[in-house]
């Protein structure tokens, strides 16, 4: 079991960084005045990772405010 483990992380960082050298073309994101640009593959990481943060907050104030609903005033 450990080697298909093993073997999956392999095959997804290959695939990572296959997706990373094909996507080396700059992309410029604005928001408000504010303008930068970055290879698309570091975009979509930096998305992939915001998106990661902010989904586990929501996550954890739902599940917080749950419990807080459940507890006897």
């Amino acid at each position: 079991m450990r080697k298909l483990y093993i073997g999956l992380i392999v095959v997804f960082t290959a695939l990572v960084l296959l997706f990373m050298f094909q996507n080396l073309q700059n992309a410029t994101i604005s928001f408000f005045s504010v303008s930068i640009t970055l290879p698309l593959s570091l975009l979509v990481f930096a998305i992939y990772v915001l998106g990661m943060l902010t989904g586990g907050f929501l996550f954890a104030s739902l599940r917080k405010g749950i419990d807080r609903a459940r507890q006897p005033h």
